[in-house]
């Protein structure tokens, strides 16, 4: 396992894929304890140190059992939790949301569940639409000057909203915003556009969720199996180009003799190789022998021309402005005057 610091905001040092604990718990929809620790303790072994959860994951249960894992060790583990949502069944207003009161209350709760006395990276999971970014920064900012929170972050936060919090947090003098948690796969590179680019130019790290598509792209959906998307059996794949990537990784998993599971993960860690800030995919095992198959991946390293493939499948259409700067660069366009060679030099 290798490590870097999360992001060019913080010295925090992450391991290079992040532990996903949403299924650790002791319920019937749960991994059960037992096998929570099972896990735990793999991706320890593994040299694994960071671990992502959050209230509302299992009801709480995945902070309660992981903070009964982190134990006495604590200190060794770099913990990132969110909060916004609620398990409630009536919902309350004061307990919901990114506002300042529901932001000191959930934290409080979940040092509780994890037993510690601080986490080290807290964020809202979703923007709420209501409270003000200034209301999140100040909140952040205050949970650092006392020690509860180490670092602040925004969780599936638009590119425009976490670049202006970046920029909101350095103008105010207050605790920066040092990462960010979003989707990213083979099969939903959407932040390719603009949050991947906007988190590379303000220094922060990004956190990946669903690496994995909800098992989409380890082709089990067309064999029937069962997962987080089978509900929608075949309709798993819903467009055209997802069908394709799905198709891809399956040849060159063939060509290869690895599984699904280890292309998709072994494209990703090829990624974050190249990136410019930290990119630590978060994986989700059910399992300890998913978890097993799933770290093979970051000792996995396959041909160029297999990624070139994935890369070429898998391209989202950037669209409008990208599309267009791209062109205009590609041909040394400056407005009414044919002066550029590339974008780094100078008009006269």
């Amino acid at each position: 396992m290798r490590y870097q610091t999360f992001g060019r905001r913080a010295g925090l040092r992450v391991s290079e894929c992040a532990l996903g604990t949403a299924n650790f718990g002791t319920s019937d929809t749960s991994a059960g304890r037992d096998a929570s620790r099972a896990m735990f303790e793999a991706f320890v072994t593994a040299g694994g140190t960071t671990f992502d959860t959050s209230d509302v994951y299992q009801a709480g249960q995945s902070e309660t059992v992981l903070g009964e894992l982190l134990g006495r060790d604590r200190d060794d583990f770099v913990v990132i939790t969110k909060y916004s949502g609620t398990t409630q069944e009536n919902l309350r207003p004061a307990t919901t949301g990114n506002s300042r009161k529901n932001m000191i209350r959930s934290l409080e709760a979940s040092l509780g569940r994890l037993n510690t006395d601080y986490v080290d990276v807290f964020m809202p999971h979703f923007p709420d639409g209501i409270t003000p970014i200034d209301e999140i920064l100040s909140g952040l900012d205050d949970l650092v000057h006392a020690g509860k929170i180490l670092h602040g972050g925004l969780s599936n936060f638009p590119a425009w909203r976490a670049a202006g919090a970046a920029v909101r947090a350095d103008l105010s003098g207050l605790a920066p915003p040092v990462g960010i948690e979003i989707e990213y796969s083979l099969a939903e590179r959407s932040a390719d556009r603009d949050l991947l680019p906007m988190a590379d130019a303000h220094g922060l790290g990004v956190l990946l969720y669903s690496p994995l598509a909800g098992g989409l792209l380890t082709g089990k959906y067309r064999q029937g199996d069962t997962g987080r998307l089978s509900p929608r059996g075949a309709a798993a794949e819903k467009t055209t180009q997802q069908t394709a990537v799905v198709d891809e990784v399956l040849a060159i998993a063939g060509e290869t003799g690895c599984t699904a599971v280890q292309i998709s993960l072994a494209w990703l860690r090829h990624r974050a190789a190249l990136a410019h800030t930290a990119l630590v995919p978060i994986v989700g095992p059910r399992s300890l022998t998913h978890l097993q198959e799933y770290l093979r991946a970051f000792d996995l390293e396959i041909d160029a021309q297999h990624y070139q493939r994935l890369d070429q499948v898998s391209a989202v259409e950037m669209g409008v402005p990208h599309n267009d700067v791209a062109a205009a660069l590609r041909n040394g366009y400056d407005g009414d005057r044919t002066l550029l060679c590339g974008p780094h030099v100078p008009v006269t």
